[in-house]
């Protein structure tokens, strides 16, 4: 049947749809069977690894990821030699697959949409995803998942769907995690960077991630992190898709302990030795903050958010949280118990 489903971040939704559409393929050779599509191209090749991952066991099933950045030739080519099972992929590079028959969806049984609601607020991205629905069976299953799902967006996902099982886990006011600590800090614009460089001295911290709300502000941060001596990465939008993926991968392997970045891994991107997540800009809405501080305290672990404030509007997106979530964000104190947020073990990846 067709689902729709909300889960905090960190819950494990991508393992739900890995899953459950592996359980139910049986691979026929040049059929692609499952579509899975997102809106960054970090998480299009994180959720292909999550299905490499599980599919260890199952030898006959192949999966690939397509995205823009390469080379459309290499996809065509891989499409044509060693057609795939399971496709993950960005619309736009889906999409011009399939107007240049290159890419066949007429034999799809699975229809996927991760962080549905970032995919279809934006109506270009949802004019690709509408186009692409369109080239699918009508008789398939469709799954929508996101840890934030608006009551104006539900409607808007429903029109993919035929009566389908819609599933919350938890209202909306419970989508902070249990195991995340959150603070404040008031300061100044130009008090953010000495604070910073003293927070990461003070901070206790396995890997962090600190957001910023610009390409030039993600690229002077890490250059001046660098320059004091901060073993720090940075990724954004303005890299080729090359290099974004080769600091991913070195991040996501525990190379670098510090990655400053732009909303591009805001959501979805799970790495587990992330414990604290740092708003050096504060984000533009209560649902960007939720994702933001959901890449850490992921799986019942213990995280730390703290969150920069430096102007009325700043407040003003903080009180939203405040209210939609029903969570006390408190002023960071002087002290903090380091065992409020720290993961004294690193825990290894679940094996199956």
């Amino acid at each position: 049947m067709d689902v729709i489903c909300q889960a905090k971040s960190g819950m494990g939704k991508t393992a739900v749809f890995v899953l459950s559409s592996l359980q139910q393929i049986e691979p026929s050779p040049g059929q692609v069977l499952a579509l899975v599509l997102c809106h960054t191209r970090e998480l299009a090749y994180q959720i292909c690894h999550e299905f490499e991952r599980f599919s260890t066991y199952l030898p006959d099933i192949k999966v690939a990821v397509f995205y823009g950045g390469v080379n459309i030739k290499v996809h065509k080519d891989l499409l044509k030699n060693e057609c795939p099972h399971i496709v993950v992929g960005t619309p736009g590079r889906i999409l011009a697959l399939t107007r240049d028959k290159d890419l066949s969806l007429k034999n799809v049984r699975h229809f996927i949409l991760d962080e549905c609601d970032k995919m279809l607020e934006s109506l270009d991205m949802r004019r690709d995803v509408q186009e692409i629905f369109k080239m699918t069976p009508h008789d398939k299953q469709v799954m929508m998942f996101s840890a934030t799902l608006s009551k104006e967006i539900r409607p808007v996902c429903k029109k993919f769907m035929q009566d389908p099982m819609e599933i919350y886990v938890d209202d909306e006011a419970k989508l902070t995690l249990h195991g995340l600590v959150q603070h404040y800090i008031k300061l100044g614009e130009l008090e953010k960077n000495r604070k910073l460089n003293d927070l990461l001295d003070a901070l206790d911290f396995n890997q962090v991630v600190i957001f910023v709300k610009s390409v030039s502000r993600a690229a002077e941060l890490n250059k001046l992190l660098v320059e004091c001596n901060f073993p720090s990465i940075c990724i954004h939008s303005g890299m080729s898709q090359e290099e974004r993926l080769t600091r991913y991968k070195g991040f996501k392997e525990g190379h670098k302990r510090i990655l400053v970045a732009t909303d591009l891994v805001g959501r979805g991107i799970d790495i587990e030795r992330v414990n604290i997540v740092i708003n050096y800009d504060m984000p533009d809405s209560a649902d960007t903050y939720l994702h933001r501080v959901g890449r850490a305290g992921r799986f019942g672990t213990k995280g730390l958010a703290i969150t920069f404030v430096s102007s009325a509007s700043d407040s003003g997106v903080l009180n939203q949280v405040q209210e939609r979530f029903e969570v006390d964000i408190k002023e960071l104190p002087e002290q903090i118990d380091t065992s409020t947020y720290s993961m004294f073990l690193l825990m290894p990846s679940i094996c199956f």
